[in-house]
């Protein structure tokens, strides 16, 4: 897989957030330190984990594409 290499990003829990996994920041922490999240195939319990366009992000069986709109 080729990934664009660009510093246009957005940190894991904001993109959780953004896409209702929870409404607040707090409870999106926890839920991603409790290791029920996955990027890309693989558990991930950073906070801040820099998703970039193209990333699998998958939480609770759903899964979610990391697409340009949601970079910055």
């Amino acid at each position: 897989m080729t990934r664009d290499i660009s510093t246009k990003h957005i940190e894991l829990n904001a993109f959780l957030r953004i896409n209702g996994v929870a409404n607040t920041g707090g409870k999106v922490k926890l839920i991603i330190r409790g290791g029920s999240v996955k990027v890309n195939g693989e558990i991930e319990t950073r906070n801040k984990r820099k998703l970039h366009k193209g990333d699998l992000v998958e939480y609770l069986s759903k899964k979610y594409l990391v697409e340009e709109k949601f970079l910055r």
